[in-house]
């Protein structure tokens, strides 16, 4: 159907009150950069000029048309409607409830830090966040002294050992050996890659206590390394001589190794790695950290993939090591990289920073306002709560007492409380924790719940994905009501529109056949065979095939029919041949069973056309009632904004 006769096209000028509307039908508007939008989203692969934007404008008319008289039909307010609705809403929440801009920040920082391997030791004095107040200035005064020790020209291992809390310091004298990105907490991470190297840092705090810090090293990142390992443990309480005996058979197991035998075999033979001898020895990849030092450095220390250590004592017996695969850190960032970084930032503790960021950031956007202090009166008369004690007239506050307000809503201390209490199950959630640090996870809950259930006021993009599926679904419903079902149900509408155009209705020259389309020559050339010898069993050989074969029965044009040049082909198979298609993935194989040849053209019966009709009988009954709408709401395009999408 003509442009022309589909909408009324208004020459107005620059001062109309169109603006930039482009379309007004009704009471409602298109705008010209809804529009566009529209237009790039679903038009990728059309060049963009006046006969490409006409034809998108009569579909999107067309569109918005049906979609709003599902609204007046008030199919949105339908149970299934909002359930739906409701559950993609909750699906992609998420992805808006993340503050990007800081996550994208720290994946770039972690990628910078991920060049590097840091070798760190560390004094450590404990006190936790919970601690009494004479608990917390003892440790002060202890971390203070270990502090002064160093300034004065201490040596920090000998100052760790004497000061450090560190259950391991006797062994290790602090030092941590070499880590990375993510093998530390945050806090601690961040200073040590902030210090300088041979420096050590001011005192710190971290949930469990203080730190004094200690770069001693740095060098370009080592990355990850895949290796195999043969373990010849030692036995249990051995003595010098039978862990003597266990280096002896170590050493010949090596030599065996130069010589040329197989690495996996004498793994799966002689290794007492539980967990690796069955893979030959092929232990998971690692990065530094993830082993003792001294395991580790004898991996990174093997110059090339298959090169083997000569064996190396630890704890447990004798390891023979042989290099996979070394895979180091990339040099150059990526978008790949960085989403990489996000989703392991996402599954780290450090993920607290970016949950902080976007609190403030929602409080901001929803105008919080605090009326009651998170502070001393509150705590009394959450504890006397707790205790089912009756608080202090003094503290003057009841259950119904506004704590606080996000935009329109006011919280009460009655839902604090009943938070406090519904934690008392959970202890693992308060151990350590007192009621300031328990308060900011209740204001983080409600404050994002409330977010995420006013999530279209606060964020453009998040809106228009909910008002898009939301339109998709209506579509659907009013086209299923309006259109399809209906078009299907009458019968009589069918027959007296196949009686008028049954001219439309031809079969072309072809034959009635089994088409079958395999995965594959072989599939196809072996079916083939089986079905010459009786074609009876077609339906059940292709079910036994398990999806590898699909096959379609019926009359089919020539040019459906795999094969060429068909003349008399009635009781025979067609030869096996690709598909010819333009999707590059289709790598099918078809061939056919010709039942019976039509040389002519012949008129289908309606029930041979069926299929056609229905969807030919449903374009007419759509057109009937698109025109409808257009007489309910008249449509109006504005020729001179419509003249500028060109421009």
């Amino acid at each position: 159907m003509k442009y022309a006769i589909l909408v009324c096209l208004l020459v107005m000028g620059s001062n109309s009150i169109f603006g930039q509307v482009l379309v007004r039908f009704g009471d409602q508007t298109i705008s010209k950069n809804e529009f566009i939008s529209a237009f790039r989203k679903n038009n990728l692969k059309t060049k963009a000029g006046e006969k490409a934007f006409r034809d998108y404008l009569d579909l999107y008319i067309r569109y918005r048309l049906k979609v709003k008289a599902a609204y007046d039909l008030g199919l949105d307010t339908g149970k299934v409607q909002i359930t739906e609705l409701q559950n993609f809403k909750s699906q992609i929440a998420d992805q808006y409830t993340n503050d990007e801009s800081s996550l994208n920040l720290m994946a770039r920082e972690a990628f910078i830090r991920s060049q590097k391997d840091l070798r760190i030791s560390y004094i450590f004095v404990a006190a936790a966040k919970n601690a009494l107040p004479q608990d917390t200035v003892k440790a002060w005064l202890k971390i203070r002294e270990a502090y002064q020790a160093l300034k004065s020209g201490r040596d920090f291992n000998e100052t760790a050992i004497q000061f450090s809390e560190d259950p391991f310091v006797k062994n290790n004298s602090g030092d941590l050996q070499f880590i990375t990105v993510f093998d530390l907490p945050y806090a601690m991470e961040s200073v040590a890659y902030q210090t300088m190297p041979g420096k050590y840092s001011p005192i710190f705090r971290i949930d469990g206590g203080y730190i004094i810090l200690k770069k001693t090293a740095e060098r370009h990142a080592a990355g990850r390394i895949r290796i195999a390992q043969i373990l010849l443990v030692f036995p249990y309480q051995a003595s010098e001589s039978a862990k003597e005996n266990t280096k002896q058979r170590a050493d010949s197991i090596f030599r065996a190794l130069k010589a040329g035998s197989d690495f996996g075999e004498l793994a799966k033979k002689f290794s007492g790695d539980n967990l690796s001898y069955q893979l030959g020895g092929t232990l998971p990849e690692f990065g530094i950290g993830r082993y003792e030092a001294d395991f580790e450095n004898t991996a990174y220390d093997l110059k090339k993939d298959g090169d083997i250590s000569e064996p190396y004592r630890s704890s447990l017996g004798y390891h023979i090591i042989k290099r996979i695969k070394r895979i180091p850190v990339p040099a150059k960032v990526n978008q790949k990289i960085l989403d990489d970084m996000k989703e392991k930032i996402k599954t780290d503790p450090r993920i607290a920073v970016s949950r902080n960021q976007m609190l403030k950031n929602i409080l901001k956007q929803t105008g919080f306002k605090a009326f009651i202090p998170a502070g001393r009166r509150l705590w009394e008369y959450t504890d006397s709560s707790l205790q089912n004690k009756r608080p202090a007239e003094s503290i003057g506050l009841n259950e119904q007492s506004i704590l606080f307000q996000i935009s329109d809503k006011k919280f009460p201390v009655a839902g604090w409380i009943a938070y406090r209490k519904s934690l008392s199950s959970t202890s693992a959630l308060t151990t350590g924790k007192a009621n300031p640090e328990i308060f900011d996870l209740y204001l983080q809950n409600v404050s994002f719940d409330y977010y995420r259930e006013h999530l279209e006021k606060y964020n453009k993009t998040f809106e228009t994905q909910v008002n898009e599926f939301r339109d998709g679904n209506l579509l659907f419903e009013i086209m299923q009501l309006m259109i399809w079902n209906r078009a299907v149900a009458d019968s009589v509408g069918l027959q007296k529109y196949f009686q008028k155009h049954k001219a439309n209705y031809w079969w072309k020259p072809g034959a009635e056949a089994i088409i079958f389309s395999a995965d594959n020559q072989q599939t196809a050339e072996k079916l083939r065979g089986q079905l010459v010898k009786n074609i009876n069993r077609w339906r059940k050989l292709v079910d036994s095939l398990g999806g590898q074969i699909q096959a379609d029965s019926g009359r089919f044009d020539l040019n459906h029919i795999p094969v060429k040049g068909m003349r008399d082909m009635a009781g025979r198979f067609t030869v096996c041949f690709h598909s010819m298609s333009s999707e590059k993935t289709d790598h099918s194989v078809r061939f056919a069973y010709i039942i019976r040849n039509y040389q002519t053209a012949s008129l289908r019966t309606f029930e041979e056309a069926r299929g056609l009709v229905i969807n030919d009988y449903q374009n007419e009954l759509e057109n009937n009632w698109i025109a409808s709408l257009k007489k309910k709401y008249p449509v109006e395009v504005n020729k001179t904004v419509f003249e500028s999408l060109t421009k």
